[in-house]
C-alpha cells in the first residue's frame, strides 16, 4: 500500500489517465505489488485527464492512490506536469497505464537512477500504430535531437522514466500539453548538463485505443525539439544555416567576379546579407540564453 501523510517519500509514481477504464485496476495493482515488495516508500498519483468513459468513477473506487481530476482533457503533458508538482517523492517516475511498459520493474528503474539525474526506459521495439510512418519519423527526430544536444539518445520519447524531482521542478513549466512532454524533459536535462541514462526495456502492445495521432503529434515532436534547442543552444541551429547561405553567397560572389567582370548581382548581395543576418540573430539569441540562465541551478548528481 502506498504511504500517505508523509512530507517526503522516496518515490512518486505519476500516471496520466485518459479513457483507460478497462485495465486501470490491473495496472495500478501491478505497480503497487512491485513497490510493496521493494525497499522504497512511495505514492501513486493518478491524474484523470478529463476521461469520459467512466475512468474517473473507476479511479475513485481504488484505494491507496492520490487522485487529481481535470474537468476537461488537457493533454498528457499537462497531467504529468501537475502530477510532478504535486509529488512528495525525491524521485518521480513517469509511466503509462496502457499495459505497454513493464511497470513491475519500476523498483529496478529507480535503482538505476543511483548516481544519475534521470533514467529513461529505452524501448527495444516499436509496437505503436502506423509503424511505417512513425518509425522513420521518430528516427529522424531522434537524430536531430542527438545533433542539437551533442549526445547519443537511444529513445527520445519513451513514456517510462525516473528522475530527481528537485531537478525536474526547474523545467516543468516548459512542458507542452501533449505527448512531446517526454521529449522536453529529456532535452531539458541534457541541455543543462544533467546526466541521463538509458535502461533497455521491452515494449508491449497497448491495451485499449491509442491517443497518438502520428501526423500532428510527430509535427509537434519536431517543433518541440527545435524550440528546445533555440531555448538552450541556438547556435546549433543558426551556425549551420549561416554556413550554408555563406557558402552559396561566396560561390555566387566568385562567379560574379569571374564571369561578370566584377559586377556583383543584386541576388548575391541579398544572399550574403541574409547569411550575416542569421549569424547576428544567432549570436544575439545565444547572448539572451546565457543572460537568462538561472544562477542557482540544482547540483547534478555527478557532482
Amino acid at each position: 500500500m502506498a504511504t500517505t501523510g508523509v512530507d517526503e517519500l522516496d518515490v512518486s509514481i505519476v500516471l496520466p489517465v485518459y479513457n483507460e477504464k478497462g485495465h486501470l485496476r490491473e495496472e495500478i495493482d501491478r505497480i503497487s505489488a512491485a513497490m510493496d515488495a521493494s525497499e522504497w516508500s512511495y505514492e501513486i498519483i493518478v491524474v484523470d485527464d478529463g476521461s469520459d468513459d467512466g475512468s474517473g468513477d473507476a479511479l475513485r473506487e481504488i484505494e491507496g492512490i492520490r487522485l487529481i481530476q481535470f474537468g476537461q482533457n488537457r493533454g498528457s503533458g499537462s497531467a504529468r506536469k501537475y502530477g510532478t508538482r504535486a509529488a512528495k517523492g525525491r524521485v518521480v517516475v513517469w509511466t503509462d497505464v496502457d499495459m505497454t511498459y513493464p511497470n513491475e520493474l519500476i523498483p529496478q528503474l529507480v535503482k538505476e537512477l543511483d548516481g544519475r539525474d534521470q533514467v529513461v526506459g529505452a524501448r527495444t521495439s516499436e509496437e505503436g500504430t502506423h509503424k511505417a510512418f512513425r518509425v522513420p519519423a521518430k528516427w529522424l527526430i531522434r537524430k536531430l535531437a542527438c545533433y542539437l544536444t551533442q549526445t547519443e539518445i537511444p529513445d527520445l520519447n519513451s513514456g517510462l522514466r525516473a528522475f530527481r524531482r528537485d531537478v525536474a521542478l526547474q523545467y516543468v513549466s516548459q512542458l507542452p500539453p501533449g505527448f512531446s512532454c517526454v521529449t522536453t524533459i529529456t532535452m531539458a536535462f541534457l541541455a543543462n548538463g544533467y546526466s541521463v541514462g538509458y535502461w533497455p526495456i521491452e515494449y508491449r502492445e497497448r491495451a485499449g485505443r491509442s491517443k497518438f495521432h502520428w501526423l500532428s503529434d510527430t509535427r509537434r515532436y519536431f517543433i518541440q525539439v527545435i524550440r528546445m534547442c533555440l531555448s538552450y543552444n541556438p547556435l546549433r541551429v543558426f551556425i549551420p544555416l549561416f554556413l550554408v547561405l555563406g557558402l552559396v553567397g561566396g560561390a555566387k560572389l566568385a562567379y560574379d567576379v569571374v564571369a561578370n567582370d566584377f559586377k556583383i548581382a543584386i541576388n548575391t548581395v541579398v544572399i550574403l546579407f541574409a547569411a550575416f543576418q542569421l549569424l547576428a540573430i544567432g549570436l544575439l539569441a545565444d547572448l539572451v540564453v546565457r543572460v537568462a540562465r538561472p544562477q542557482d541551478e540544482v547540483t547534478p548528481a555527478s557532482s
